[in-house]
Parts: structure tokens; sequence; C-alpha cells
């Protein structure tokens, strides 16, 4: 065997061995629970939307059509907390344990106690109704971000555009901080407050924003290249985002999972006594899947 060959088989090997010793990049784990899989609750709605828990594990969640908020506890009692809800849509608790409501119909944001009484905090901008209110999200501060899209007619289109605005924590008047997008829908924040993902629906994109002292937004970055009709995140991060199922991106914006659901998810939220169990409003239906991770 001449010089050459020699060397060449020597470095084959060296290479092969090298090759052997290399391991493959640790597998993401799944943001689900081991073998968990996802579970109706309660079906028979014309159109459920924003599910939201309250610290006994009951969740709420609205049927647009049918102009009602419904109630699920945890021991499978479902129930109806509020008929004629003005087409609500989006809900969120406050830390006092009121729920908030966007009001697609009435184009106002509401406070609702446990007794039904309603609170109105924001129907207008420079003095003009709201269009359709979408969803919202409430920072560490009390302040409120909500979307103001509009669905339907558009023919008569209050506002004059689809816009994001933030009502202070002092709840005297609300300031437009987003106006470039085509339709506002989904939002939510970190728990530090110090960001805010907003779904452009219209767009077909997800932004991501730094959050102001003032509650004014900044360094608005694209997060991801899918529009959202609900948004949520979880302990370690990830944001959720609904469409065909539901895609979960990691912090810096990459999908590393898709979670399948029978009918097309439209909003979601984590709950339960420990805050891990994620539940979808998809259609006509509530549903709930056992996570690994959890919501903050």
């Amino acid at each position: 065997m001449n010089r050459k060959c020699y060397s060449l088989m020597v470095l084959l090997f060296v290479v092969t061995a090298a090759a052997g010793r290399v391991k493959s990049a640790p597998k993401q784990l799944s943001v689900v629970g081991q073998e968990a899989k996802v579970k109706k609750l309660a079906g028979g709605f014309k159109f459920t939307e924003g599910p939201a828990a309250d610290n006994k594990g009951n969740i709420f969640f609205t049927d647009i059509p049918n102009n009602r908020i419904h109630k699920w506890s945890p021991d499978g009692k479902l129930s109806t907390f509020i008929e004629n809800s003005g087409g609500a849509n989006g809900l969120f608790f406050d830390r006092d344990g009121n729920l908030l409501a966007c009001e697609m119909g009435n184009g106002r944001l509401v406070s609702i106690n446990l007794q039904g009484e309603v609170t109105v905090l924001a129907d207008s901008y420079r003095n003009k109704r709201f269009n359709s209110l979408n969803d919202l999200w409430i920072d560490p501060s009390g302040g409120i971000y909500f979307t103001d899209p509009r669905y339907g007619r558009r023919d008569n289109l209050p506002q004059d555009g689809e816009h994001v605005y933030y009502l202070a924590g002092d709840k005297k008047k609300p300031v437009r901080v987003i106006d470039d997008m085509v339709r506002p829908n989904g939002v939510i924040g970190t728990p530090d407050g110090k960001k805010l993902y907003v779904a452009d629906q219209g767009g077909e994109k997800t932004f991501v924003y730094k959050i102001n002292t003032d509650g004014t937004l900044s360094d608005k970055k694209l997060f991801a290249r899918q529009g959202s009709d609900g948004v949520t995140i979880d302990n370690e991060g990830n944001v959720y985002l609904t469409g065909e199922g539901v895609s979960v991106y990691n912090s810096a914006g990459e999908k590393i999972e898709t979670i399948n659901v029978p009918e097309r998810p439209s909003n979601l939220c984590f709950g339960g006594k420990d805050k891990q169990r994620l539940f979808i409003t998809a259609r006509t239906s509530l549903y709930w899947l056992q996570m690994r991770v959890k919501g903050i």
C-alpha cells in the first residue's frame, strides 16, 4: 500500500471515529403532558370564545351568537353566568376577581362582578364608540390592553380603522397604542409587564412590543408569520396561537409544536388548580388538555 492510500485510510478512520462520538441534540420536550389527549368538556354551542380562569378553577367562556357567558366548574357542572352579554367575546379576570369582557355588540369594555353587575370601563375614543372590542390583557399595574377590530359589515366603521388601545390603571381615558395593523385580534403580555404580543389576524402576523413605563409600546418586532384569534403564554415563555390547530412558539419565535384539536380553535387559556390544564374554545365546544408546562 502506498503512502497516499495509507494516509487516506487513516483520515477516514479518524473521521468515522469522531462521528461516532458526536451526540445528537436533545429532543425538544413537549409542552403537553405525557400521553395526554385533548378531551371535550362541553358542546352544543354556536361559537365559543374568550376562555378565562378564576382562582377556584372555574372556566368562563362566551358563546357569541347566543349572547351568553358560560361557566364550567371543576366538578363538570356547566351553567350560564350572564344572559344578554352584549355579544361578549374576550374575557379576563382582574386581581379583585371581577370578570372583564369585550362586548363586541355594544362596543364596550366592561367589568362584571360575581353578582353579575356590569360596570362600563370604556365605550369610546375621541367621542366615537369603538368598533367591536375583541380581546384583552391586564398588565401588572392594572392597566388594560384591548383590541378593536371589525368583523362582518365594515361600511359603518365607527373608528377610523382597526386599532389597539390601553386603559391605564386609573381607568380614566383610553389611549391608542397601535394604529398600523390590518385587523388586530389576540393579545397577551408577559407576567413582568415588559412585553406585549399582539396578533394581526388580518395581516397574518403576530408582533411583539416593548411595554414602556407609561403603557405605550415601542420596539415593534415580527414574532411569527401567523395571525391568531386567541393568544396565551406559559411559564417557560412559550406563546400559543390558534389557527388550524394550536401552534406553540418559543420566546425566540420558533415554532416548536402543534396541538391538534377536533374543531378549529378560537381561543385558549391555562387554568385548573395548578394552572396546568390548557382550556380551548373551538367552534361548538370547550376542550381541555393536561400540560407539562403551566400557565402564569
